[in-house]
């Protein structure tokens, strides 16, 4: 699974984020960082992780024009400016805007630490989540029969025509008025590895799973393709809308 921490500079919090997701995925990750204006690597930085037990002999600040070429599973970003900045630049399944402050802007003592810290935490639940997502074993038994409802169906088609929705878009696609019938297969296609979510602001923000074995995004995607009458009016109704839907971070993914 490829990874891009993406910040500004790419001096400090993605370093350190690199370093870190390097360190606790355990060869999981293929891990890369950049920044948007790189700058050279602040010391202080390069400091905080040796004093945290890492190795920084292979992290250096690279360009995002470095990478543009390359398909991620997931670019998180680490700062507004990356987010906005990066927007349809950077190839990648999911985007995951985490805003840290950046340290040489902190004014308490040890501020290089504290953030290596707080992005310690981050990247030890993201690891987690990514063990818990993992959809190894996912039957296809078990796959064919959570396509066998017309509202979980309908839902794995809409998110991948539209890469992400959260549940009031699918309650107004579906025509469903029921909040908690339409969480409960949400749920349910989670549970079984088939589903990602991420929560921003008060919404939670629903994709296929990017560990999700290919043929199975294929069967998915494939039925988008050569059904697409199948979930015209659910479209239709999600694409009325407009400006009722649900704002979104600023992406840096296509």
């Amino acid at each position: 699974m490829k990874v891009l921490f993406l910040c500004t500079e790419n001096s400090a919090r993605s370093i350190m984020a690199e370093a870190l997701l390097k360190h606790h995925g355990k060869g999981e990750f293929e891990v890369f960082s950049a920044g948007t204006e790189p700058y050279a690597v602040d010391p202080r930085t390069l400091a905080a992780i040796e004093h945290f037990g890492l190795k920084t002999d292979d992290l250096h600040s690279k360009h995002l024009n470095d990478v543009v070429n390359l398909n991620f599973d997931y670019v998180i970003t680490l700062c507004d400016e990356a987010a906005k900045e990066c927007a349809n630049r950077v190839d990648g399944s999911h985007c995951l805007a985490w805003d840290f402050i950046d340290p040489k802007t902190r004014p308490e003592p040890h501020a290089f630490e504290k953030t290596l810290q707080e992005l310690n935490e981050r990247i030890k639940q993201f690891v987690q989540s990514h063990n818990k997502e993992k959809p190894a074993s996912i039957s296809p038994t078990t796959f064919y029969k959570a396509l066998a409802d017309d509202i979980r169906l309908k839902s794995l088609l809409l998110i991948a025509v539209e890469q992400e929705v959260c549940v009031c878009e699918l309650m107004t696609a579906l025509n469903e008025q029921s909040q908690p019938k339409v969480s409960r297969h949400l749920a349910q296609l989670k549970k079984q590895g088939i589903l990602s979510d991420r929560k921003h602001q008060q919404w939670v923000f629903y994709s296929l799973n990017p560990t999700l074995p290919m043929w199975m995004k294929q069967t998915i995607t494939s039925t988008v393709v050569n059904e697409p009458n199948f979930i015209e009016n659910e479209l239709a109704r999600l694409n009325a809308m407009g400006d009722d839907r649900p704002t979104r971070v600023a992406r840096c993914c296509n």
